[in-house]
């Protein structure tokens, strides 16, 4: 039972620094118990309460397999009380009693750390499943791609990653590099991590936050993005563990919210922008998705989800509007075939086209203010790319 338990704990991440607790020889003392009782007791300098009870956390779901909640006894030591004292925002000198207070709200930001060799990190979010977040993701890497950008994928939804089989890899298995960095798939000039492409299709993943949180943090720190203009994080639906281990212990440069015009899914996409807005990450603007279809047959543009609903909402919510995307036939096949529409130049000059070209145009206006608006979307251009 001693290896199975150290097998698991080798895993343990210290939050603060990204290095296992086994690198940082951070382990004391794991003790098995005639009663089947185990004690593990550990260093905890430099790691703060809220940290020390993340680790806790993780550590008791990391064993549970292998050992009951009643049976197991974690203890922290540290060489210097100061140090511990300093953790909590304290000062190593005696200071007057005050009285005691809660914090309550959202938690502040914790250390946010650049990934190496990426230039920007934008956060893709809904706050609503169901909006075509990921398809938007892939075709918007495509569209900066085409550009001339270096550009890759975090596809944050560990419960239902679709990136691999939007990008025509669903077999594909990541290796490491002899650094023992993961080495991103790569598939369409752009670069991606999933977990897809660590389980089979047809399992479920059952985890809990803390242990999503380390997959995630080895998607950004532990994998190779050398060279990368854009990180897109595909994040999942909602306003929970995922989103807030992300943005909080990362550098994030901007965020774009995708909702479809109807007020369901603008009621759901306004608390995941009041989300950013609370952790103080720059809202780079919104975008209208699945706006309208336009029939094939007859021309007529039919408003399956409403009329312009996140053109209105940005106006209230203060935040730019970044375009709209409308329905094709077209674009839902490219995702199921693994062949993103933007990756087509067959579909140059198209509505959907456009519309994709133009939001990459507004992403690096964001970036780049003195740039040209819809730069990414200028025909002329992508002829030259695509010699026509």
């Amino acid at each position: 039972m001693r290896t199975a338990i150290d097998n698991k704990l080798s895993y343990i991440k210290n939050p603060v620094t990204g290095l296992t607790f086994t690198a940082e020889k951070r382990w004391k003392d794991i003790r098995v118990n005639d009663d089947g009782t185990v004690v593990i007791t550990y260093a905890r300098d430099g790691i703060s309460p809220q940290e020390k009870k993340l680790i806790e956390k993780m550590i008791a779901e990391t064993l549970s397999t292998l050992v009951p909640e009643d049976k197991l006894s974690l203890m922290s030591v540290s060489d210097s009380s100061a140090d511990v004292y300093r953790a909590v925002g304290g000062e190593t000198t005696v200071a007057p009693a005050a009285a005691a207070q809660i914090k309550t709200g959202h938690a502040g930001p914790a250390a946010k750390k650049p990934v190496p060799g990426v230039g920007k990190i934008i956060a893709i979010g809904s706050g609503k499943g169901g909006v075509g977040k990921s398809t938007f993701t892939v075709n918007l890497a495509c569209s900066l791609a085409r550009a001339g950008k270096k550009v890759g994928i975090i596809d944050a939804d560990i419960y239902g990653p679709s990136v691999p089989m939007l990008m025509g890899r669903r077999k594909d298995k990541p290796m490491a590099s002899p650094e023992k960095k993961i080495i991103p798939i790569e598939a369409h000039g752009i670069r991606f991590m999933s977990f897809g492409l660590f389980v089979e299709e047809n399992d479920p993943v059952i985890w809990r936050g803390p242990m999503l949180g380390g997959v995630l943090n080895q998607f950004l720190f532990d994998t190779d993005w050398n060279g990368i203009d854009y990180l897109f994080i595909d994040l999942p639906p909602g306003t929970g563990d995922v989103q807030l281990s992300m943005v909080q212990n990362t550098h994030v440069d901007g965020v774009i919210i995708i909702s479809t015009p109807q007020d369901v899914a603008l009621l759901d996409a306004t608390k995941g922008l009041e989300m950013f807005r609370k952790l103080n990450l720059p809202i780079i603007g919104m975008v209208e998705n699945m706006s309208s279809f336009i029939c094939s047959k007859c021309g007529e543009e039919h408003f399956l989800f409403g009329h312009g609903g996140v053109e209105k909402a940005v106006e209230t919510l203060g935040v730019s509007f970044l375009g709209k995307v409308p329905l094709e036939l077209e674009l839902r096949q490219s995702a199921d075939a693994g062949n993103p529409y933007m990756a087509n130049p067959a579909y140059e000059g198209r509505p959907v086209a456009r519309a994709f070209q133009s939001v990459a145009g507004r992403v690096e206006q964001f970036f780049n203010p003195g740039a040209p608006n819809d730069a990414a979307g200028k025909t002329g251009l992508f002829s030259k790319i695509f010699g026509r």
